[in-house]
C-alpha cells in the first residue's frame, strides 16, 4: 500500500472534542468536505499548525481504517512551551486547523509477541498498536505508567483487556520495575515504549539482555542535539544545481541553507518529528536526530538538518 502524503495547507476542522481525563483532551478531526484523509499507518504523527502558528506533533490515536477522520489526544501541560494549553484553551469545536503529514518514524516492525511500555500521554501512539495487535491476533501486553489514574486518559483498557494491561501509578505505588514486568521474554519479541525522556533513557538498563533491535522508543525530545561531535566548517553542495554553500560548523544546516535562499520545510526543530528529513549523496554525517536506529544512521543516506551536520569536509544534499 502507498501511503499518501498531505501538504502544510491542508486543513481540518474540529468536529469533537471529548475529555479524556483530568488533563487529556482528544481532538477529532476531518476535511470541511468530508473527503478521505491521507492513509496511516501505527506509530505515525502529523503536524498541527496552532493559531498562533506554533507547530506541534501529535500522534495519531484513531482507527486507522476510518479514512475520513483523524483523532489526537493532547496533555495540558502548564510548565510546557505553551503549545497544549494553546490547542486546550484556544481550539473549540468547529475550529479550522491546518495540518502536515501524516509521518512515521515509530514504525510497527513485525513480530510474533509484542510489549509496550506507555508512560502518560505515550499511550496515545500505542493506542493503534493495540488495534494491529488485536487484529492480527498476536501476543501483547502493555504497561500503562501515569503519575495518578485521573490523569491517565485511556485506563478504560485495563477493563477492556484485563489479562493484558497493567496499570501502575507512581503517586500512590512509587516507581516499578520496567525489568521485572518485562520478565524473560520469549524471542521475536519486540519492545516498544513512548513517553518521558527519563523512562526511554532508563530503558536499556532496564532490560540488558534485550538487543537493540527488538527495542523501539518514540521521544518527545533529543537529549543529543546539542552535544555535536565537530564544530569545523564544511560545504554543502546542492546536487541538483551543483551550488555550492559555505557553512560554519557551529550553525543548523536548516539555518545555512534558509540563509542561502533554499528552503527546508522544518517543524519541531529539535530532530524528533522527522519533518525536514532530506537525502544524502556524499558525506558523513554527525546524526544528532532522535529518529533514526544505529543501521539507518550508519548507511548515511539521509539526515535530519535541523540537528544534524555534518562530519566531513563536504556534504551533497539531494537538493
Amino acid at each position: 500500500m502507498t501511503l499518501q502524503t498531505a501538504t502544510r495547507t491542508d486543513q481540518l476542522v474540529v468536529v469533537d472534542r471529548i475529555e479524556r481525563s483530568t488533563s487529556v483532551m482528544e481532538f477529532v478531526l476531518e476535511r470541511a468536505d468530508g473527503s478521505r484523509l491521507p492513509d496511516w499507518a501505527p506509530g505515525a504523527h502529523i503536524d498541527v499548525v496552532l493559531p498562533s502558528g506554533k507547530i506541534r506533533q501529535y500522534s495519531l490515536c484513531g482507527d486507522r481504517w476510518a479514512p475520513h477522520q483523524y483523532r489526537i489526544a493532547v496533555q495540558r501541560d502548564d510548565g510546557g512551551t505553551g503549545g497544549s494549553r494553546e490547542i486546550h484553551d484556544q481550539v473549540q469545536l468547529g475550529d479550522v486547523v491546518s495540518f502536515g503529514g501524516p509521518r512515521n518514524n515509530f514504525r510497527l516492525a513485525p513480530a510474533a509477541q509484542y510489549r509496550f511500555i506507555a508512560g502518560g500521554i505515550g499511550i496515545t501512539a500505542v493506542l493503534p498498536m493495540i488495534e494491529q495487535a488485536e487484529t492480527l491476533r498476536l501476543e501483547w501486553q502493555l504497561l500503562y505508567l501515569g503519575k495518578t489514574a485521573d490523569r491517565m486518559a485511556y485506563r478504560n483498557l485495563a477493563e477492556q483487556y484485563p489479562h493484558r494491561v497493567t496499570m501502575h501509578t507512581s503517586v500512590d505505588n512509587g516507581r516499578t520495575s520496567i525489568r521485572q514486568w518485562l520478565g524473560t521474554l520469549p524471542e521475536d519479541t519486540m519492545v516498544y515504549a513512548c513517553g518521558p525522556e527519563a523512562m526511554l533513557e532508563a530503558l536499556p538498563e532496564q532490560c540488558p539482555e534485550l538487543p537493540p533491535q527488538f527495542l523501539r522508543t518514540e521521544r518527545f525530545t533529543n537529549t543529543l542535539a546539542e552535544a555535536t561531535v565537530s564544530s569545523e566548517p564544511y560545504e554543502i553542495v546542492l546536487d541538483r544545481s551543483g551550488r555550492v554553500i559555505h557553512a560554519p560548523g557551529t550553525t543548523p544546516v536548516t539555518q545555512v541553507l534558509a540563509e542561502a535562499g533554499v528552503d527546508v520545510i522544518t517543524s519541531c526543530s529539535k530532530g524528533v518529528c522527522g519533518t525536514c528529513e532530506v537525502e544524502v549523496v556524499e558525506g558523513e554525517i554527525d546524526h544528532r536526530d532522535a529518529i533514526l536506529d544505529d543501521d539507518e544512521r550508519a548507511a548515511n543516506t539521509c539526515m535530519f538538518p535541523c540537528v544534524s551536520r555534518a562530519l566531513s569536509k563536504r556534504l551533497v544534499l539531494d537538493l
